[in-house]
Formats: structure tokens, C-alpha cells, sequence
């Protein structure tokens, strides 16, 4: 019974569906879902519209009645231009593996472990800065007053511990800026 619907479907399968069968079974495709046909069905009928609108558009600019080859040449050209990334001709790609290859190596760095290029040549040198945040010395000046209402007018630890956070911020506003290369101790 099974085998009868599926003749059955296959027999009422518009001829275009039937091509892109056709076409899957060619390319050795043996199992897809059905809404695989239905897609590049899609993709076929909005291809054809896009295209032959263009080659409209391009016999309108031409001033004449109808739609040639030629339109349809030029939508198809311009087509596969904007859709499809064309790769390099071969020359050039030749050409640049010559420049490239032209210069040498750098010299290695000696020693155990990994061989590596140049400091300069890698890419291990600094790589980011760091930027601290400063405090405004207004904002400073106002935590120390507040901490002397608190009553600790009299406690000389106290003020020195704000003069040292002063410092410390001060000191902190700086760029620092670290090397991945640098050695970590063990």
C-alpha cells in the first residue's frame, strides 16, 4: 500500500519538483527530507523573478519593447558578480607568494624549549593598557572631613591611614601597561 501512494505522489509531483529529484539523485543523494525539494524550488523561483526583473529593468534603460539575450546575459552577469565572491586569478596569487616568499625568515631565539622569532616579530609585547581610575581630590578631601565628624578627630592612625589611601590613589592614576612576555616566578 505504502509503495502505491508513493507512485501515486510521484505522479502528481509538478514537473519542476520532479527535476530537482532527478537532480538530488544524480549528485548520489539518497535520503533528504521533502521540504528539500520544496526549498530549492524556492530558491529557483526567486532566482528566474530576480533575474528576469533585472533584465526588465535593463531593456526599460534600453528603451526597447521586449526583453533580449542580452538583458537577460547582463542580469545573469550581474547576478553572479554580487551574489558569488570570485576568487583571485591564479597569477596573482602566484605573484604574491613571490613578494611574500622573497623576504627571509627572522632569526630565532635560541635556547631551550620553543624555538621563537624576535620579540618584536611576535606578538607577545604589551597589548593593552591599564587606566585607573583617579578620584577627584574634592571627593578625597570630603571622605577625610566626613571620618573626622565621625569623631575620630583625635586619632592620629586614623589621619595618617587617609594620607596613605591619598597617596595610593594618587599613585594609582598612572597608565601601567604589562608584558606577556615577562617571566612568572615558580
Amino acid at each position: 500500500m505504502n509503495e502505491s501512494l508513493k507512485m501515486g505522489d510521484a505522479e502528481e509531483l509538478p514537473m519542476d519538483a520532479k527535476i530537482v529529484k532527478t537532480i538530488l539523485k544524480s549528485m548520489g543523494v539518497q535520503q533528504y527530507e521533502p521540504r528539500v525539494v520544496h526549498q530549492f524550488l524556492e530558491l529557483c523561483h526567486r532566482y528566474v523573478v530576480d533575474v528576469l526583473s533585472d533584465a526588465q529593468l535593463y531593456s526599460e534603460h534600453a528603451s526597447k519593447p521586449t526583453i533580449d539575450t542580452d538583458d537577460l546575459k547582463l542580469a545573469i552577469q550581474s547576478k553572479v558578480n554580487f551574489s558569488f565572491s570570485q576568487p583571485p586569478p591564479r597569477e596573482i596569487l602566484l605573484e604574491l607568494a613571490r613578494n611574500r616568499n622573497r623576504l627571509p625568515l627572522p632569526m630565532s631565539i635560541g635556547g631551550p624549549g620553543m624555538a621563537l622569532p624576535p620579540e618584536q616579530d611576535t606578538l607577545i609585547n604589551p597589548n593593552y593598557q591599564l587606566a585607573i581610575p583617579k578620584k577627584p581630590a574634592t571627593q578625597a578631601a570630603e571622605e577625610m572631613e566626613i571620618d573626622e565628624e565621625e569623631g575620630n578627630k583625635g586619632d592620629l592612625g586614623n589621619f595618617q591611614s587617609l594620607q596613605e589611601q591619598k597617596v595610593d590613589h594618587e599613585a594609582a592614576a598612572q597608565r601601567v601597561s604589562f608584558s606577556l612576555s615577562a617571566k612568572r616566578p615558580r
